[in-house]
């Protein structure tokens, strides 16, 4: 069996790779996170990679509060750029392949059409300029590297969809913002996506999201249409909801690079949302 290190194993791309590897009998999961190995520590890193000689590393691990990142500063680079150094360096002594998870917020979020995987990067904040950090040191120093940037990502944990059916027991009208758009992403989709990129030797630069697009208040009128609920959005600008990072107003990515080098779709969006919700995890305490 051909190991895959997961990092972050906890977190929602963790457990949506675990799923789709789930019976495999080609590849087992050694599952990692926080207790387990401390990615922002080179040594510890390379030890386990040592010991462990998997076939591809798959980081889904990050820091990941959008909020905290901007005063914490110096954990957002040990975490989101040194860790994927680290992990990188240790895949490259080994020959092992890296796939590296990273994010929307490297670019402006000033465009008018979705971002290409070959457009200009801008990052507004320490999330985005970290995130990009990891990016370039993956760029840098792994020798076999898919890098998969994704957005407005949910799976099993806390997210933006759970949020929404919690506040609708008690709430019959919630304010969501209006002017932010982007493409809700489920994990399970993106897993998948990795999962086919994993065998192959198409290195490179990826775009993964959901298709379609839309804003958080219109995901929110979605989830509460699927879910049968009668809870009502107000949609509200981002100025009425102001928070200490910057969120980008355009978050649209194109996934070019799966489309021209790949078989691999994505659903869209609501699709994708259905699978979910039919799931239940969606309704897990």
């Amino acid at each position: 069996m051909k190991k895959l290190i997961v990092t972050g194993c906890n977190g929602q791309l963790g457990k949506a790779i675990n799923q789709v590897y789930e019976g495999s009998d080609e590849f087992v999961c050694v599952n990692t996170d926080v207790a387990e190995l401390d990615i922002t520590n080179l040594e510890a890193v390379e030890a386990f990679v040592e010991k462990e000689q998997p076939y591809a590393i798959i980081n889904c691990a990050a820091h990941t509060n959008v909020n905290a990142c901007e005063t914490q500063e110096d954990l957002a680079y040990r975490i989101n750029a040194i860790g994927p150094r680290n992990l990188s360096i240790a895949a490259t002594k080994v020959g092992a392949k890296i796939v590296h998870v990273s994010t929307d917020y490297v670019f402006a979020g000033d465009a008018k059409s979705p971002y290409k995987e070959f457009d200009a990067v801008g990052p507004q904040g320490m999330y985005g300029a970290t995130k990009l950090a990891g990016e370039n040191f993956v760029k840098q120093f792994a020798d076999k590297f898919f890098i998969v940037r994704t957005a407005w990502l949910y799976g099993d944990g806390n997210n933006f969809v759970k949020t929404m059916l919690k506040l609708a027991k008690t709430n019959d009208t919630v304010k969501v913002v209006g002017d932010q758009v982007g493409s809700p992403t489920s994990a399970l989709e993106l897993a998948r996506a990795i999962k086919a990129l994993i065998p192959t030797d198409n290195y490179g630069l990826f775009h993964g999201t959901c298709e379609g697009v839309c804003s958080w208040a219109d995901f929110a009128e979605e989830i509460f249409r699927q879910a049968g609920l009668p809870t009502k959005v107000m949609h509200i600008t981002t100025e009425e909801y102001p928070t200490p990072a910057k969120r980008p107003a355009y978050s649209v990515l194109e996934n070019y690079m799966f489309k021209l080098t790949t078989d691999v779709r994505f659903a869209e969006w609501k699709d994708a949302l259905t699978e979910y919700m039919e799931s239940g995890i969606c309704y897990k305490e």
